[in-house]
Formats: C-alpha cells, sequence, structure tokens
C-alpha cells in the first residue's frame, strides 16, 4: 500500500499520477462508448459570498461555526474528504485481488479541493471511468477546485457527480442538501451525471457521531437525502463505514430500497455491509493508488454505470 495522496497542500498544478496503476483492459476499453450529442452541463464558478462575522469566505483555510456560536471548533474544509477518517478509525488492510476485479468491475476515483486542478486526460488514459468530486461541505464551504474537476471530469469522458461532507451537529440536514444543490450537487439525465452523494462518516473535530443519538443522527440523513430528492429527482448516494453506521444511527435498514451505497473499507473484500444494502454500488478501497485522490470500483460493468446516470 502506498502512502496517502493527500501528504501536502494542492499547489494548483496538475497532480501526479499514483506509481500502482490499474491495467487498462481491452475489453474495458472497448466499452467505453460514450453517449454522444450531448451537451455537458458545466458547472459556472458562483462569486463568493462576504463572509459574515467570525467566518472565512468559502474555500479558505477554516470555515465558520454555523447557527450562532455554539462553542464548536472551526472547521478545516479543506482537510476533509471522503474517506479523510477512516483510516485513523479502522486502517489499512491488503488490496490483494483489486487488480482482479478490474475485469467485470468499473474503476474510477474520488477528488477533493486537495487534489488542486486534476489531469483528467492523464486519469482517463490510465483507466478511470468516473468520478466523485467533493463540492461543498456545511453550509458555507464550497470547493474552490470544484468548477475544474466537475467539468474536466466530464470533458475527458468521465461519468462525474458530486458530493457533500456533511457536519450533521452544525445545522440541518435540509439547510445542508440545499446548500449543496445550489452549490454543485445538482443532477440532469445526460448519462454522464451520477447521483449526488451524501459523505457520512466518522467526525473529524470530536464525537464520532456529533452528538446525535442514532434516532437523531437517522432523522438528519433522512432531512438530508429527502431534500436533494425533492430538488433533483434522485436519492443521494450515501458514502460511510459500516462500522460508523451501526454505531451512529444504530444500523437503521432504512436506506436500502432508495439511496445507492458507497462503501469504504480498505481491505481486500467490501467486508459486511451496512443494514438495508443487499450490496454495495461503489467501493472506495484505497486513499491512493493509480488515479489522484481515492480509489473506487463501481459495482458492474460500464453499461450498468452508465444505467445508474440516466436514473
Amino acid at each position: 500500500m502506498h502512502s496517502t495522496s493527500r501528504s501536502a497542500r494542492p499547489t494548483g498544478t496538475a497532480a501526479p499520477s499514483k506509481t500502482r496503476r490499474l491495467p487498462v483492459l481491452a475489453a474495458l476499453a472497448a466499452a467505453v462508448a460514450l453517449v454522444t450529442g450531448v451537451t455537458a452541463p458545466a458547472y459556472a464558478a458562483e462569486p463568493a459570498p462576504a463572509p459574515t462575522a467570525g467566518e472565512q469566505a468559502p474555500g479558505g483555510q477554516a470555515d465558520s461555526v454555523e447557527q450562532g456560536d455554539r462553542h464548536l471548533p472551526a472547521i478545516h474544509p479543506e482537510l476533509d474528504f471522503a474517506g479523510s477518517t477512516v483510516a485513523a478509525h479502522e486502517g489499512r488492510g491488503s488490496t490483494a485481488g483489486i487488480l482482479a476485479l478490474a475485469a467485470t468491475q468499473t474503476p474510477g476515483l474520488d477528488v477533493s479541493s486537495y487534489q488542486g486542478n486534476v489531469n483528467w486526460a492523464s486519469v482517463k488514459a490510465n483507466g478511470a471511468r468516473f468520478a466523485y468530486v467533493k463540492a461543498t461541505e456545511g453550509t458555507t464551504y464550497t470547493n474552490p477546485y470544484f468548477a475544474q474537476q466537475y467539468n474536466g471530469s466530464y470533458s475527458a469522458g468521465l461519468i462525474r457527480g458530486a458530493y457533500h461532507f456533511a457536519l450533521p451537529d452544525r445545522s440541518s440536514g435540509s439547510a445542508q442538501a440545499t446548500w449543496f444543490v445550489n452549490h454543485g450537487g445538482g443532477w440532469s439525465r445526460d448519462g454522464k451525471t451520477l447521483p449526488p452523494a451524501l459523505d457520512i462518516e466518522y467526525n473529524p473535530y470530536g464525537a464520532t457521531c456529533y452528538g446525535l443519538s442514532q434516532s437523531a443522527m437517522v432523522s438528519w440523513i433522512r432531512s438530508f437525502s429527502d431534500t436533494v430528492h425533492s430538488r433533483t429527482g434522485r436519492y443521494p448516494t450515501i458514502y460511510t463505514t459500516t462500522n460508523w453506521w451501526s454505531q451512529c444511527t444504530g444500523n437503521n435498514g432504512g436506506f436500502g430500497t432508495t439511496n445507492p451505497l458507497w462503501i469504504a473499507r480498505y481491505a481486500s473484500s467490501v467486508g459486511t455491509l451496512p443494514n438495508g444494502w443487499g450490496y454495495q454500488t461503489f467501493w472506495q478501497y484505497a486513499d491512493s493508488g493509480t488515479f489522484p485522490g481515492d480509489q473506487n470500483l463501481f459495482n458492474g460493468a460500464y453499461d450498468r454505470l452508465q444505467a445508474l446516470a440516466n436514473g
């Protein structure tokens, strides 16, 4: 296993590809017949709103405490990303056998501001077929590299989607979902846009479950999910780990019939899944490797990934 790809802040240059490479299988390459004749729904970066008292502008080093001063620590959204807390809590295991799965599953990645400007042509050439891009966190932060990463992956021919890093102790699920959808977390049936995603994982600022009871956490996730669905027509993909989900939701089984599962487990298999899901849609199996950011597999062939994008 290589060391994490996030040992340094982004410089604004293209992130280098990792040394460990998935083989670009001829069968996989032949399957990449992308939808043509569709105008890419580009995301236009919006002017940053003026920060209120105690805040820094979106994209800054630290974000504000939301809903007034509740004595919560200031956040560092540039260091928070899908999986930023996973290895510290659950460790990294062997990923032996992962390469063989590329024959039947579809490789991809997820990135955040940590990667800066990504060389998407190189990512595509190395075998990636999809990408999730961090868009927002809380209700004040937007990824300053989002437009380059989200539009750039689309232009390179990847199927891409946006994700939100949840802070359930800062504001309501509906408020964070609204911020997310308004700042890149939308969806369109163009065959190249994945469902918006909710990143719900260990709290990087304190108590594992953000001080919420299991029932309150389920209600928060439900509020976020329902708001995204009402705004976009899609239920969000849920990114989590089995251990966190069990501890913080009581292993609630109420989301499996509506929300795709994006499971994080840095090992050679996905292991036991959270209650309610019979299979994972995405698996984040490592936090470094062939591609910038985290390494993922879609659980199926490329045409199934297209079907997910189309809804």
